[in-house]
């Protein structure tokens, strides 16, 4: 079976766990950041994990990593 190519933008977004889980950050926090509150801004720097149904999708695009 050939090699698999890795999806350029996904593997710039998303990282994995120990554990299998998807790491990826919060969307909304690269401009126009005046008018969102400090809180706001505050809680999209902390990381979350992609949501189930995404997984198996995203484990597609970053086989390699």
């Amino acid at each position: 079976m050939p090699k698999l190519k890795t999806h350029s933008g996904a593997k710039k977004r998303f990282n994995l766990t120990k554990t299998g889980k998807v790491k990826r950050a919060h969307a909304y926090k690269s401009h126009i950041l005046t008018k969102k509150t400090t809180k706001r801004t505050r809680r999209l720097r902390t990381t979350a994990y992609a949501d189930v149904t995404n997984v198996e999708a995203i484990k597609k695009m970053i086989p390699y990593k």
